[in-house]
């Protein structure tokens, strides 16, 4: 280049001035190293030489073509994911060959040596790897690591993908030739779904050295100590720790006044080896050893005389030579196993229960076995009866303790105790029992019952007494209605206690009997301590307790009890009908307590209780509660409500609403009670309670919307009543024997279905 011309680069404008520069060494570089496919481009201002650089929108130019980098999917598959998500764990497997010269030996010319080339989709990666050969003297295993392999000159600058694979190609890996022959079936669904036209598999060549004259040798040259395999290892591995249970007995000659001795046999599935140990009894009089039989191998037939070390072993040696110079034998292994002594030993099959088995000279007879033994032999080989031997004598019956009869000091149970240790201890109480019958929320788990005296004094035949008997410790306490002038005060009657049934003899040395649960019911007559109770009533969480529980009260059985009326009736069940007919000329098919009380009473000649009678009544009748009226409940709240100026309802009814998560209206009973607690309403605890058990449907849910409208005095007016002294009662809270009858009217129509049938 001339002066002139660097002195006007050097005068021209910056952008000419690089026009100029890429021309001069677009000059520079020439023809032969310029390809047409490279380009001038800008990169940070800076001007660079771009290889591949495409047109105007991507698209390549008229004589440019287009490198593959990577895999892709074919135009039109999937959503075009990248290679590392799409091809993620996908790796193609082909099997090849490639020939491999010898030039210095003779025996062989060439050598085909067998390979598996993986190809990996996510990065176009290839690894080539070569199967291990027995005694081939040649270093195996991965020929080529897993990288990117270019192409074969002249496409040194492109590297293998996909696309390059198939059957019955040839592959160049750095100048060494590898023959594709086959793949496997993952890798043909691979390339078709890729588009690629799979060619039919070939043929794998064997190397003639191998199949010519090695394969010969090995065949024709019998080895000089042959080798026998014992294979235990996969006995090991599927019997590890599985071990057969069997209980055996032994006669021993030297003592045979104290009976068969006891000996436990464990046989291991995982080496067929044996241990047996003795169960000693109590007092024997016998040393404590580990092992009566230490583990190894018991053999059948146990010989006469102990044999030497050495004498029963797995390979026979022969001495070939003797003794050489060097004071050493040759020994080459017997295959005949000439003088070898066998032995046969105890297997699985040979224990069996009644079988005798020769434990070194002592006979023991199997006579039972484990669960895990039983299942063992029933599936292995069929075996049904497991019946076991017996071998034990009957133990004697054990002599009855005599105790002595109660004298009086402290309770049965605790002096009963004091006979039977020397060191005497408490009576145990029933714990489970206390936790699951005592009182939690509102299930007090006592019994309530109202009762009269019996007897014909006038002052104390109306005297009325509450009967609790509660289910956690079996106690009862009794208390007595208080009625003003009468001269009797009233209160506690009798203290909480067990109470012992009457007619018992009170120093025997047998426990006494106490009133249970069962014992109670309406109509019961009881004796507690001198004093004769009649039971007239019940509370309604008493009916209800013994109704769940039927299994427990007989009286309450509905079951039971129409099978008693059924036997009585079932004959005159046409007069019967036609009597309750006479008796509803309205044809209401209901007809009321009274009625049906002494039908009852009637047609069983009063062989079923007032108990029994009323839980009949209950389960046919149409339950009228005797229940505080809701208005004058509601009149009360409201009264409570204004005096405090307790006007929160809007937030009362937010919390309810949002303590609903189904928002169907209802909400358990200990959830509402809850929410009112925490807003502190001015109401007692029993009205309360009341008020929530009177929006209560049949699964104990209360209606929340329901239950703050009656509370709302601000929408709700209700009427004022006069103000009642005292406090509400609740249900459960006695004060006096209810006056009403559990029922008033009972459907005589369902009764009569359920002792005669549906009348035709």
């Amino acid at each position: 280049m001339s002066t002139s011309s660097m002195c006007a680069c050097d005068q021209a404008p910056e952008g000419f001035r690089l026009d100029i520069r890429k021309n001069l060494f677009t000059e520079r570089i020439g023809g032969e190293n310029f390809h047409k496919s490279q380009r001038w481009g800008y990169c940070n201002n800076v001007p660079m030489l771009f290889e591949e650089k495409p047109g105007i929108g991507g698209q390549p130019l008229l004589d440019q073509r287009l490198k593959p980098k990577y895999t892709e999917f074919p135009d039109g598959m999937g959503s075009n994911p990248p290679a590392w998500i799409a091809f993620d764990k996908q790796v193609l497997c082909f099997h090849a060959y490639f020939e491999e010269e010898v030039p210095d030996k003779n025996q062989e010319l060439y050598r085909i040596r067998h390979c598996k080339i993986y190809f990996y989709p996510e990065d176009d990666t290839i690894q080539v790897t070569e199967p291990h050969v027995l005694n081939s003297g040649i270093d195996q295993g991965t020929i080529l690591r897993r990288h990117r392999i270019p192409l074969p000159p002249p496409h040194e600058d492109q590297f293998y993908t996909i696309l390059h694979f198939n059957i019955n190609i040839e592959v160049n890996f750095y100048s060494r030739i590898f023959k594709i022959v086959d793949c496997d079936l993952y890798t043909k669904n691979f390339l078709k779904k890729m588009g690629v036209r799979v060619n039919p598999p070939g043929t794998r060549p064997h190397d003639p050295y191998i199949t010519q004259r090695r394969q010969r040798i090995l065949e024709s040259t019998n080895p000089v100590r042959p080798y026998e395999r014992f294979d235990t290892l996969k006995q090991f591995l599927e019997y590890d720790g599985q071990v057969l249970g069997f209980t055996c007995a032994w006669n021993d000659p030297e003592c045979l006044q104290d009976g068969p001795r006891e000996l436990v046999l464990r046989y291991y599935l995982a080496d067929d080896t044996i241990d047996i140990r003795e169960v000693l009894p109590v007092n024997s009089g016998r040393d404590v050893v580990p092992y009566f039989l230490k583990r190894d191998k018991l053999p059948k037939d146990a010989p006469t005389e102990m044999l030497q070390p050495g004498t029963i072993t797995n390979y026979t040696l022969l001495n070939v030579l003797g003794k050489s110079e060097r004071n050493k034998g040759y020994y080459i292994r017997d295959t005949l196993q000439t003088g070898a002594v066998r032995q046969e030993f105890y297997k699985d099959c040979d224990l069996k229960i009644g079988a005798v088995i020769n434990v070194w000279g002592r006979k023991m007879v199997i006579c039972d076995c484990d669960e895990f033994t039983k299942e063992y032999y029933r599936k292995k080989y069929g075996t049904v009866d497991f019946t076991p031997v017996q071998f034990k004598t009957p133990p004697p019956p054990e002599p009855e303790k005599p105790v002595p009869p109660y004298n009086g000091f402290g309770s049965e149970e605790d002096s009963l105790n004091s006979c039977k240790k020397l060191l005497p201890q408490a009576p145990l109480k029933d714990y489970r029992k206390f936790l699951v019958k005592d009182r939690y929320g509102m299930e007090s788990n006592t019994l309530r019952f109202g009762a009269k005296f019996i007897t014909e004094d006038p002052i104390d035949k109306d005297r009325k007494f509450v009967i609790s008997y509660f289910l956690s410790d079996d106690t009862i306490s009794v208390f007595e209605y208080t009625e003003r002038n009468t001269g009797i005060p009233g209160g506690r009657f009798l203290d909480r206690g067990r109470i012992k049934k009457p007619g018992q003899e009170l120093f025997k040395s047998e426990l006494s009997e106490y009133y249970k649960a069962r014992d109670l019911f309406v109509g019961a007559r009881v004796c507690f301590h001198g004093h004769s109770f009649l039971l007239v009533d019940a509370d309604e969480y008493t009916f209800s307790y013994m109704e769940k529980n039927a299994n427990e009260f007989p009286v309450a059985d509905v079951g039971v009890l129409l099978m008693r009326l059924k036997d009585k009736t079932e004959s005159h069940s046409k007069e019967i009908r036609k009597t309750f007919a006479t008796t509803d000329p309205e044809q209401t098919n209901v007809i009321d307590y009274d009625t049906f009380r002494n039908w009852i009473v009637s047609v069983t000649d009063g062989a079923f209780s007032e108990h029994e009678i009323m839980t009949l009544g209950r389960h046919y009748g149409v339950r009228d509660d005797c229940q505080t009226d809701l208005t004058f409940l509601l009149a009360g709240a409201h009264e409570k409500l204004k005096k405090n100026s307790f006007e929160n309802f809007d937030q009362l009814s937010a919390v309810f609403v949002y303590y609903d998560r189904e928002k169907c209206g209802v909400l358990p009973y200990e959830t509402c009670r809850t929410i009112c607690k925490s807003f502190r309403l001015p109401l007692s605890d029993e009205v309360l309670e009341t008020l929530l058990t009177r929006y209560e449907d049949d699964h104990k849910q209360v209606n929340y919307h329901m239950f703050v409208h009656g509370l709302n005095w601000r929408e709700n007016q209700i009427r004022p009543v006069p103000t009642v002294k005292g406090r509400i009662k609740k249900q459960s809270d006695w004060s006096q024997i209810p006056t009403c009858p559990p029922v008033k009217v009972v459907k005589y129509l369902p009764l009569l279905d359920d002792l005669f049938g549906k009348e035709e």
